[in-house]
Protein backbone atom coordinates (compact mmCIF):
# COMPACT_ATOMS: atom_id res chain seq x y z
CA UNK A 1 0.00 0.00 0.00
CA UNK A 2 1.35 3.66 -1.25
CA UNK A 3 1.71 6.45 1.40
CA UNK A 4 -1.06 8.19 -0.21
CA UNK A 5 -3.62 5.44 0.06
CA UNK A 6 -2.49 4.61 3.71
CA UNK A 7 -3.52 8.24 4.38
CA UNK A 8 -6.68 8.35 2.49
CA UNK A 9 -7.83 4.99 4.55
CA UNK A 10 -6.34 6.83 8.04
CA UNK A 11 -8.48 10.05 6.88
CA UNK A 12 -11.23 8.16 6.13
CA UNK A 13 -11.07 5.86 9.22
CA UNK A 14 -11.68 9.12 11.21
CA UNK A 15 -13.91 10.96 9.46
CA UNK A 16 -16.28 8.25 10.13
CA UNK A 17 -15.41 8.01 13.46
CA UNK A 18 -16.11 11.66 14.16
CA UNK A 19 -19.73 11.35 12.36
CA UNK A 20 -21.11 8.73 14.27
CA UNK A 21 -18.96 8.47 17.85
CA UNK A 22 -21.06 9.62 20.60
CA UNK A 23 -20.19 12.30 22.63
CA UNK A 24 -18.78 11.27 25.76
CA UNK A 25 -19.05 14.23 27.47
CA UNK A 26 -20.99 13.63 31.01
CA UNK A 27 -19.71 10.98 31.91
CA UNK A 28 -18.13 10.47 35.35
CA UNK A 29 -14.94 9.09 33.87
CA UNK A 30 -14.45 11.83 31.44
CA UNK A 31 -15.01 14.48 34.37
CA UNK A 32 -11.76 12.37 36.21
CA UNK A 33 -10.11 12.47 32.59
CA UNK A 34 -10.85 16.25 32.60
CA UNK A 35 -9.17 16.76 36.46
CA UNK A 36 -6.33 14.62 35.54
CA UNK A 37 -5.46 17.24 32.30
CA UNK A 38 -6.44 19.90 33.90
CA UNK A 39 -3.68 18.91 37.26
CA UNK A 40 -1.48 18.53 34.43
CA UNK A 41 -1.87 22.01 32.88
CA UNK A 42 -1.76 23.88 35.79
CA UNK A 43 1.19 22.18 37.28
CA UNK A 44 3.33 22.85 33.94
CA UNK A 45 1.18 25.69 32.34
CA UNK A 46 1.28 27.55 34.75
CA UNK A 47 0.81 30.67 32.70
CA UNK A 48 -2.14 30.76 29.94
CA UNK A 49 -2.82 34.45 29.86
CA UNK A 50 -2.18 35.32 25.87
CA UNK A 51 -0.17 32.31 25.36
CA UNK A 52 -0.05 30.07 21.63
CA UNK A 53 -1.56 27.01 22.81
CA UNK A 54 -1.78 24.30 20.12
CA UNK A 55 -3.38 20.94 19.84
CA UNK A 56 -2.77 18.08 18.32
CA UNK A 57 -6.12 16.34 17.87
CA UNK A 58 -9.58 18.13 18.72
CA UNK A 59 -11.00 14.85 19.56
CA UNK A 60 -11.32 15.96 23.59
CA UNK A 61 -13.26 19.39 22.37
CA UNK A 62 -15.59 17.26 20.15
CA UNK A 63 -16.37 14.58 22.46
CA UNK A 64 -14.68 14.15 25.77
CA UNK A 65 -13.09 16.70 28.18
CA UNK A 66 -13.03 20.00 26.62
CA UNK A 67 -9.44 20.91 27.98
CA UNK A 68 -8.66 23.11 25.55
CA UNK A 69 -11.84 25.58 26.55
CA UNK A 70 -10.51 25.22 29.71
CA UNK A 71 -7.69 26.90 29.09
CA UNK A 72 -9.22 29.70 26.49
CA UNK A 73 -10.75 30.73 29.51
CA UNK A 74 -7.99 31.40 31.00
CA UNK A 75 -6.61 33.72 28.57
CA UNK A 76 -4.65 30.75 26.37
CA UNK A 77 -4.80 31.22 22.61
CA UNK A 78 -6.82 28.50 21.48
CA UNK A 79 -5.40 26.69 18.49
CA UNK A 80 -5.79 23.25 16.89
CA UNK A 81 -6.01 20.17 14.10
CA UNK A 82 -7.62 17.38 13.47
CA UNK A 83 -7.57 14.77 10.77
CA UNK A 84 -11.15 15.05 10.51
CA UNK A 85 -13.55 17.70 8.91
CA UNK A 86 -16.35 16.69 11.44
CA UNK A 87 -14.33 16.61 14.66
CA UNK A 88 -12.79 20.19 13.72
CA UNK A 89 -16.19 21.36 13.04
CA UNK A 90 -17.77 20.11 16.62
CA UNK A 91 -14.88 21.40 18.54
CA UNK A 92 -15.31 24.54 17.15
CA UNK A 93 -19.18 24.84 18.38
CA UNK A 94 -17.73 25.15 22.21
CA UNK A 95 -16.16 28.12 21.66
CA UNK A 96 -17.68 31.64 22.22
CA UNK A 97 -15.61 35.31 22.67
CA UNK A 98 -12.77 33.88 21.48
CA UNK A 99 -12.05 32.54 17.88
CA UNK A 100 -9.64 29.65 17.99
CA UNK A 101 -7.60 28.74 15.14
CA UNK A 102 -8.68 25.18 14.15
CA UNK A 103 -7.15 23.38 10.86
CA UNK A 104 -8.28 20.11 9.40
CA UNK A 105 -4.59 18.97 9.07
CA UNK A 106 -2.09 16.15 9.90
CA UNK A 107 -0.07 16.13 12.71
CA UNK A 108 2.78 14.78 10.25
CA UNK A 109 2.57 17.58 8.08
CA UNK A 110 1.68 20.46 10.32
CA UNK A 111 0.65 23.47 8.19
CA UNK A 112 1.83 26.20 10.30
CA UNK A 113 5.25 27.87 10.20
CA UNK A 114 8.86 27.06 12.61
CA UNK A 115 8.94 28.36 16.12
CA UNK A 116 5.37 29.74 16.63
CA UNK A 117 3.28 27.97 19.43
CA UNK A 118 4.31 29.04 23.23
CA UNK A 119 2.54 26.15 24.44
CA UNK A 120 1.33 22.39 23.17
CA UNK A 121 -0.74 19.70 24.48
CA UNK A 122 -0.44 16.16 22.70
CA UNK A 123 -2.64 13.52 24.90
CA UNK A 124 -3.16 10.51 22.95
CA UNK A 125 -2.76 11.32 19.53
CA UNK A 126 0.43 9.96 18.04
CA UNK A 127 0.04 6.37 18.57
CA UNK A 128 -2.68 6.60 16.04
CA UNK A 129 0.01 6.06 13.40
CA UNK A 130 3.15 4.20 12.73
CA UNK A 131 4.87 7.29 11.53
CA UNK A 132 4.60 9.31 15.48
CA UNK A 133 8.38 10.01 15.24
CA UNK A 134 7.60 12.47 12.14
CA UNK A 135 4.65 13.43 14.28
CA UNK A 136 7.10 14.43 17.24
CA UNK A 137 9.73 16.06 15.15
CA UNK A 138 6.81 18.05 13.54
CA UNK A 139 5.36 19.05 17.26
CA UNK A 140 9.45 20.71 17.72
CA UNK A 141 9.73 22.10 14.32
CA UNK A 142 6.35 24.38 15.37
CA UNK A 143 6.90 24.77 19.15
CA UNK A 144 8.57 28.27 20.24
CA UNK A 145 12.26 28.10 21.68
CA UNK A 146 11.85 28.27 25.18
CA UNK A 147 8.26 26.83 25.01
CA UNK A 148 6.73 23.77 26.70
CA UNK A 149 4.78 20.34 25.60
CA UNK A 150 3.33 18.18 27.13
CA UNK A 151 3.25 14.60 25.11
CA UNK A 152 1.56 11.42 26.26
CA UNK A 153 0.79 8.62 25.14
CA UNK A 154 -0.33 4.59 26.12
CA UNK A 155 1.47 3.48 29.23
CA UNK A 156 2.45 -0.07 28.21
CA UNK A 157 3.37 -1.13 31.74
CA UNK A 158 -0.12 0.01 33.05
CA UNK A 159 -0.70 -1.86 36.04
CA UNK A 160 -4.54 -2.48 35.00
CA UNK A 161 -3.16 -4.08 31.73
CA UNK A 162 -5.21 -2.00 29.45
CA UNK A 163 -2.54 -2.63 26.48
CA UNK A 164 -3.91 -6.21 26.59
CA UNK A 165 -7.43 -5.51 26.41
CA UNK A 166 -7.13 -2.91 24.06
CA UNK A 167 -4.80 -5.56 21.81
CA UNK A 168 -7.72 -8.06 21.85
CA UNK A 169 -10.34 -6.10 21.41
CA UNK A 170 -8.93 -4.81 18.44
CA UNK A 171 -8.52 -8.27 17.45
CA UNK A 172 -12.33 -8.55 17.67
CA UNK A 173 -13.03 -5.71 16.15
CA UNK A 174 -14.55 -3.69 18.97
CA UNK A 175 -12.04 -0.86 19.57
CA UNK A 176 -13.28 1.91 18.11
CA UNK A 177 -10.19 4.21 17.85
CA UNK A 178 -8.08 1.70 15.49
CA UNK A 179 -4.49 1.07 15.75
CA UNK A 180 -3.42 2.17 18.81
CA UNK A 181 0.78 1.96 20.04
CA UNK A 182 1.67 2.08 23.77
CA UNK A 183 4.99 3.21 25.48
CA UNK A 184 7.09 2.72 28.43
CA UNK A 185 7.96 6.01 29.94
CA UNK A 186 11.54 4.98 28.90
CA UNK A 187 10.73 4.88 25.18
CA UNK A 188 8.80 7.88 25.56
CA UNK A 189 11.67 9.92 26.84
CA UNK A 190 14.05 8.36 24.23
CA UNK A 191 12.01 9.04 21.41
CA UNK A 192 11.48 12.83 22.31
CA UNK A 193 15.29 13.27 23.52
CA UNK A 194 16.12 11.89 19.80
CA UNK A 195 13.68 15.03 18.53
CA UNK A 196 15.59 17.56 20.24
CA UNK A 197 13.83 17.97 23.47
CA UNK A 198 14.76 18.61 26.71
CA UNK A 199 13.04 16.25 28.97
CA UNK A 200 11.61 18.65 32.13
CA UNK A 201 9.54 15.80 34.09
CA UNK A 202 7.06 12.79 33.86
CA UNK A 203 3.98 12.57 34.83
CA UNK A 204 0.60 10.37 33.84
CA UNK A 205 -3.13 10.34 33.79
CA UNK A 206 -6.13 8.47 34.41
CA UNK A 207 -5.12 5.97 36.82
CA UNK A 208 -8.05 3.76 36.37
CA UNK A 209 -8.66 0.52 35.22
CA UNK A 210 -9.17 0.46 31.15
CA UNK A 211 -12.19 -1.65 31.46
CA UNK A 212 -13.81 0.15 33.91
CA UNK A 213 -13.52 3.75 31.53
CA UNK A 214 -14.71 1.30 28.69
CA UNK A 215 -17.61 0.24 30.99
CA UNK A 216 -18.61 3.77 32.09
CA UNK A 217 -18.88 5.29 28.57
CA UNK A 218 -20.81 2.43 27.68
CA UNK A 219 -23.83 2.93 30.11
CA UNK A 220 -23.30 6.23 29.90
CA UNK A 221 -24.38 6.24 26.28
CA UNK A 222 -26.22 3.20 26.01
CA UNK A 223 -27.51 2.77 29.43
CA UNK A 224 -27.81 6.14 31.79
CA UNK A 225 -28.98 4.22 34.53
CA UNK A 226 -26.74 1.85 35.19
CA UNK A 227 -23.66 4.77 34.58
CA UNK A 228 -24.40 6.22 38.06
CA UNK A 229 -23.48 2.69 39.54
CA UNK A 230 -20.17 2.58 37.38
CA UNK A 231 -19.52 6.57 38.19
CA UNK A 232 -18.94 5.12 41.99
CA UNK A 233 -16.50 3.02 40.63
CA UNK A 234 -15.01 5.33 39.56
CA UNK A 235 -14.14 7.99 42.12
CA UNK A 236 -11.83 5.55 44.46
CA UNK A 237 -9.64 6.34 41.42
CA UNK A 238 -10.02 9.59 41.02
CA UNK A 239 -9.30 9.99 44.76
CA UNK A 240 -5.98 8.68 44.84
CA UNK A 241 -4.81 10.43 41.75
CA UNK A 242 -5.80 13.71 43.67
CA UNK A 243 -4.51 12.26 46.90
CA UNK A 244 -1.70 10.38 45.94
CA UNK A 245 0.51 11.86 43.68
CA UNK A 246 3.00 8.60 42.78
CA UNK A 247 -0.28 6.92 41.22
CA UNK A 248 -0.18 9.75 38.72
CA UNK A 249 2.98 8.09 36.59
CA UNK A 250 0.94 4.37 36.62
CA UNK A 251 -1.57 6.37 34.90
CA UNK A 252 -3.17 4.56 31.15
CA UNK A 253 -1.51 7.51 30.01
CA UNK A 254 1.75 8.45 30.27
CA UNK A 255 3.05 11.75 29.57
CA UNK A 256 6.67 13.68 29.30
CA UNK A 257 7.02 17.51 29.67
CA UNK A 258 9.50 18.88 27.50
CA UNK A 259 11.30 21.95 26.41
CA UNK A 260 12.80 23.62 23.64
CA UNK A 261 16.17 24.67 24.38
CA UNK A 262 16.44 29.18 23.50
CA UNK A 263 18.49 29.32 20.74
CA UNK A 264 22.51 30.17 21.67
CA UNK A 265 23.00 33.81 21.59
CA UNK A 266 24.14 35.76 18.32
CA UNK A 267 28.11 36.14 18.87
CA UNK A 268 29.19 39.75 18.01
CA UNK A 269 32.22 39.90 15.75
Amino acid sequence: MSRQQDRAEYVSFWSAVGETFPSLKGAASTAYYFECERMLCEQFFPRLGDQRLMKTDLWDEAKNTEILRWAAERGARPFGIDIAFEVVREASKIFTGRCPGFVVSDLRFLPFRADVFDLIYSMGTIEHFPEYEVAVREIFHVLKPGGTAIIGVPNKLDPFLRPALVTVLNWLGLYAYGMEKSFTAGRLRRLLERAGFRVLAESGILFIPGWLRMLDLVCHTRFPRVARFTGWLVRPFAWLYRRVPGVRRHGYLIACVVSKADPPPVRQL
